[in-house]
């Protein structure tokens, strides 16, 4: 599905934690009693890293049978609920911020018992973290495919995926031995 928002790849902003900052205390405001975890992820979490300027926050809760409540009270925050990408993750829900046109802050809403999708996400973004070299490959792959993709998020989204899954397979046999 291609979006509206062309990808552009910026290098770091150091107002990125903060915006992130910023909008946790939203989130926790509007649906605190729900929330197990709030973390920021993605390439805007990764000082250094150039990223897509959106703001990628990961809440995780106890049960997503609270769904239609969490809709609401971050819909009224200013985000717009995209119940279309359940169908290929019935998991999440997942939730964008628009400003003039541009995504600036997207929510994956999911149950926090979820360990494979929680803890593959914080292991991606804290060994980027960990290792500017690995960073450094990753921001290349991204500008490079941000110009062969223009506009579809999908097809860029499965270009990385393969990188992704290489550095997540490596710190997980990392943390094993």
């Amino acid at each position: 599905m291609a979006s509206v928002d062309p990808i552009v790849v910026v290098p770091y902003d150091e107002a990125w934690p903060s915006l992130f900052e910023e909008e946790r205390d939203r989130i926790e405001r509007a649906i605190g009693p729900w929330v197990e975890g709030i973390e920021h992820v993605g390439s805007t979490a990764v000082p250094g890293l150039a990223a897509k300027p959106v703001i990628d926050i990961m809440v995780g809760v106890k049960s997503l049978e609270n769904s239609p409540i969490l809709v609401e009270r971050l819909v009224g925050i200013g985000y717009e609920y995209v119940p279309e990408f359940e169908r290929l993750l019935p998991f999440r829900r997942y939730f964008r911020k628009m400003r003039v046109g541009r995504r600036t802050h997207q929510i994956h809403l999911v149950e926090r018992s979820n360990a494979e999708w929680w803890d593959r996400h914080l292991l991606f973004r804290d060994s980027l973290r960990a290792d500017p070299e690995i960073a450094g490959e990753y921001a290349h792959l991204k500008y490079e495919l941000s110009d062969r993709f223009g506009e579809d998020r999908e097809a860029y989204a499965d270009a990385k995926t393969h990188f992704i899954s290489g550095v997540v397979r490596r710190a997980q046999e990392n943390e094993r031995s």
